[in-house]
Formats: structure tokens, sequence, C-alpha cells
């Protein structure tokens, strides 16, 4: 039986993948070592995947930002997702999710592993469900189980550092979802594709009633398992009802199995949440999984912002990774309205970038304020490239100033020759001369 990085450490073994998550990370080998024997970090990496660098996620650590990326029926151009995948590694994106379900999507898949050294991860649930239509000539309800566990094999075949499954969706969870009068029942496209193979079969989620066979697979190829919020809300009035609660504490039972057996484990979440609510729910997300990192799709804390959702979702994450969420996955401004361009990826990673840096000063991360002091002194003395090589987006930044069309060591046209920065300099020689 292979040896996992979870096993390397409650060994009390430090590996050059700890070592070098480490540097990374600016912490030492010891403290990565012991928050994966605990449970409170991860590190994302798969055996198969060979040009990956291993990606340290959890307490104590740097907040970090995932994009979604993929085609869709309606889109199949693989060198537009591969185009994405740079913009997205170009502008600080950890993680990458190929979630693709049009086109050649091994292929693809494939090819987005190859492009960039980022973690990977994917749903293989869509790969099994995709299969199951074009391939076998069935529908999705007509899976097999062997086949939804071939999709994840198959993933892990290919060297995806992390797989989202939809363990919590179970027939209870949806008993509780029906009882409770949700207005958007079930958002998420893999909770939505097991409650209908459930529905059709009269049959237990597969991924849950066979739950050791996915650890036994994820054991081989040292995948870190995401337990996925097949329950999450989708609408502010959704959130934190009786199905989502009950979600997440079936995956707290599951984290407990899957580390026991040595397999890494983070947790999903939501979702569409009102600002007040999201601070409690990452301390019972926390509480009921052990600790294990927590992965979270914005919260997003308004439903009426189609086309601004990247700043929804900013606003979201910023309280919850404040609160401890480990890992936050970018919205775009095309959420809710279709697949996301380039140009999107690239607002949606500094979005979730600006939330993640935010928190993370509240977090106290080590040297996370070091770059916004380096930032103020470069504004007092009005060093134009200093601020632009210290911004999340020096493209951005540098464009925009260019458009003003001033002298690089002159002042910005927001106040010219009233600028403070200038005010105060004369002030203060002048002080400086009367004494």
């Amino acid at each position: 039986m292979a040896t996992t990085q979870l096993d390397y450490a409650r060994q009390g073994v430090i590996t050059d993948k700890m070592r070098g998550a480490a540097a990374a990370e600016g912490v030492t080998a010891e403290f990565i070592r012991d928050g994966i024997a605990a449970g409170t970090i991860i590190l994302c990496h798969n055996i198969k995947h060979a040009n990956g660098t291993p990606l340290a996620v959890g307490k104590g650590l740097r907040t970090k930002v995932n994009a979604n990326i993929g085609t869709s029926a309606d889109d199949l151009d693989i060198s537009k997702e591969l185009e994405k995948a740079r913009t997205a590694v170009k502008y600080g994106a950890d993680a990458i999710m190929d979630l693709s379900t049009g086109g050649p999507v091994d292929e693809i898949r494939r090819a987005i592993i190859a492009e960039t050294g980022a973690c990977i991860g994917s749903v293989p649930l869509y790969q099994a469900a995709l299969d199951a239509v074009r391939v076998r000539k069935k529908a999705i309800v007509d899976m097999t189980v062997d086949e939804m566990f071939a999709g994840i094999i198959k993933h892990a075949e290919d060297g995806v550092d992390f797989i989202t499954v939809h363990c919590g969706v179970t027939r209870s969870t949806v008993e509780r979802m029906r009882h409770e009068g949700r207005i958007m029942d079930v958002v998420s496209r893999g909770g939505a594709f097991t409650i209908e193979w459930m529905a059709y079969n009269n049959a237990e989620n597969p991924l849950f009633e066979h739950f050791d066979k996915l650890i036994q697979i994820s054991r081989e190829y040292d995948l870190t398992l995401s337990l996925g919020d097949g329950f999450r809300p989708g609408c502010l009035a959704d959130a934190t009802d009786r199905a989502q609660i009950h979600e997440l504490i079936l995956l707290g039972e599951l984290t407990q199995r899957a580390q026991e057996a040595g397999v890494q484990v983070m947790i999903e979440g939501p979702g569409h949440m009102p600002l007040n609510q999201i601070e409690a729910n990452i301390l019972l997300q926390k509480r009921l999984c052990h600790g294990a990192p927590f992965y979270v799709l914005g919260p997003l804390v308004t439903d009426i912002a189609p086309g601004y959702d990247h700043i929804t979702c900013a606003i979201g994450g910023t309280i919850a990774a404040a609160a401890g969420a480990d890992f936050l996955c970018y919205v775009t401004p095309s959420e809710h309205l279709k697949l996301p361009s380039v140009q999107d990826v690239r607002d949606g990673v500094i979005a979730s970038r600006i939330a993640a840096h935010a928190a993370d000063i509240v977090k106290g991360v080590k040297g996370a304020m070091d770059k916004d002091i380096a930032m103020a002194r470069c504004r007092k003395k009005l060093d134009w490239e200093g601020q632009f090589a210290l911004a999340l987006d020096p493209d951005k930044a540098r464009q925009l100033r260019a458009e003003s069309g001033v002298a690089d060591h002159g002042a910005c046209t927001m106040c010219g020759e009233f600028c403070a920065y200038k005010v105060m300099d004369d002030a203060m020689e002048k002080q400086q001369a009367a004494r």
C-alpha cells in the first residue's frame, strides 16, 4: 500500500514536498508536517502530476485562490481554455479546476495539466456522466457504480491533485431539503446529477455508500478529497438551512474516516449567504469537520448583482477567510450569465486575491502586511514604478497611470498640484527651515 503525505506526517517524517511547501509559505517544514498530521493543513499533489508544485492549504498559511475554467456544450474551444489557464496563473491563481462538460474533455484536462505547474482539481462525476451519454449512449441515470469510480481513476491517472466528490448528497439529506421548502433546491451540478441518479435507481449515493472504495483510490494516488457541498445555498433565502447543515455533519464524519485511513481532506462550502451568517458558518464547519481546511465559493452576499458577482464574491470571501476559511474559489463577472471570457478570468482572480490578501492581514499571516507597508512608502515618494511592482495587477495600474498623460514623476491627476504628499513635503521643509 502506498505511503501518503498524511502517513509520513503522522510518522514524524518531513518529505521533500513538505519542505518545498514550507519554503513557498515562509514557514518551517515542521509547521507544515504538524498541520498535515493534525488534518488542519493539506498538501495538494498527485504522484502522477510530475510537473506540479505541491500546494499547502490550511491553518496558519496564506489564503489560496482557485480559478474554475472549462468548456461547455456551447463553447468547445480548447485554446481558449488554455489561455484562461495561463491568465489565471499569471494573475495569481494558486489552483485551477477543470470543469469541462463539452468537447474532448479528456484531451482538455490533460492539456491543462501539461500547460501549467499549478495545482489542478476536477469533478470526476462530470466525466462519468459525459462518458455515459456520449460513449455508452445511455442516460446519466443508467451509469453504474463501477463507471462512476472509473471516472475517478481516470482523473487520478491523468494527475489531478484534488477531486470534488459529493459524498454528502444522501437520501436523508434530500428528505431534509424537501421539508425545508427551498426556493432554488440544488444548484450544484454534481449534486443534481447525484440526486437524479438516486431517484431513478431508488438507491443511496454510491460515493457515500462505497466511501471506503473512494478512500482506497485516493490513497493509491495520494489525491486530496474535496468533499463537495451539493446542498450549498444558491440564494440568500436558502442559506444555513437543515439540508446544508445535515450535509456538513455527514462531511465531518467522512472527514474522520478518510483521515484515519491516511487520506487528506478539505471541505467545500457555500454559496450564497447573507453577510451576517458567514462567520458562524465558518466556525461551524471548522467545529464539525475537525479543523479541516475550508474551501468556499464566495460566499456571494447578494443575489441581485449579475455582471458584478466577482465583487459580491470578494466581499463574502474576505469575511469568510478572515473568519478562518483557507481557500477561495473565485467568481467572475459572468457568473450566472455565461461561460467566462479570458478577461473575466483575470477580473475574477484579482477580485479573489484582494479578498484573500485582506483576510490574511486580519489573520496575521506571516509577511501579509509587508507589501502594504512598502506600497505606502512608494506612494509617499510618488514612486510609480515601485507601486506598479507591488500591485496585485501591475498591468492595469500601469495602464491607468499611462492614460493620465502626466510624467512618471508627477502626482496623479486626481489632485495634481494640490497633491497632499507634495503639500506636506513643502510644509515639512518650511518647518525644518524655520528651526
